[in-house]
């Protein structure tokens, strides 16, 4: 049997390895509700995991008013953090450690931008250079997920050019599409945060794990 040597971990922020308990969308439905297009459950779901702005466009059907719409959720997200602050997913910390100390760059993608990640990041004390290896947001590509770009993009970062030793974790489908799109050596959902198991493995990952803190363990066994 040949083991699987993973060289990058690719892992999604909110809900996958950051619990910000569900802010992200909830406070993307209350945006697009006082816009006047209230969205049902199923049209947020369906967005989770993307670029903000896409979804924000998609959900209102106003692509005219995307930047005060981003502008409003961005503020409204730093209030709701401000007032229950963001903290790792349990055994997340760990698991990071362990994935650097075992030679296997972290970086982490995500469908916010900078004005939302970095006080994230800041806020949990995670800075590229420590406990990470590079970070991607989704403005900086040339579109987010479930297109592969935040992937290559984050490969290009830390000098991975073979996917197959990239494994890519997220907690939503478009996260799991994403990986595959970007032609992974394993795809994982993880149950941590957004979606639930069966909404995973409609989109074939490779794995399903509880949540990031047993990525360690898969990597290990190749």
């Amino acid at each position: 049997m040949t083991t699987r040597v993973i060289a990058l971990a690719a892992l999604d922020i909110a809900g996958t390895t950051i619990d910000e308990g569900g802010a992200v969308y909830r406070v993307l439905a209350e945006v697009v509700a006082e816009h006047g297009t209230p969205a049902s459950d199923a049209d947020i779901r369906h967005w989770m995991g993307a670029d903000k702005r896409e979804a924000l466009a998609a959900l209102t059907g106003d692509a005219g008013a995307t930047e005060a719409l981003h502008a409003r959720f961005v503020e409204r997200l730093r209030q709701a953090y401000a007032q229950h602050p963001p903290a790792p997913v349990a055994g997340v910390p760990e698991a990071l450690a362990r994935l650097r100390a075992a030679g296997v760059r972290v970086a982490l993608t995500t469908g916010f931008d900078r004005q939302v990640t970095d006080p994230l990041l800041e806020a949990v004390g995670w800075r590229v250079g420590e406990q990470l290896d590079a970070v991607v947001c989704a403005p900086e590509v040339e579109a987010g997920r479930p297109a592969p770009h935040m992937i290559h993009e984050a490969m290009r970062r830390t000098g991975v050019e073979d996917p197959a030793l990239v494994v890519a974790a997220g907690d939503t489908a478009l996260d799991v599409r994403a990986g595959l799109a970007a032609g992974a050596g394993l795809v994982v959902g993880v149950l941590s945060g957004a979606q639930d198991r069966d909404e995973l493995e409609r989109e074939h990952p490779t794995h399903v794990l509880g949540s990031v803190a047993e990525l360690p363990d898969l990597v290990a066994r190749g």
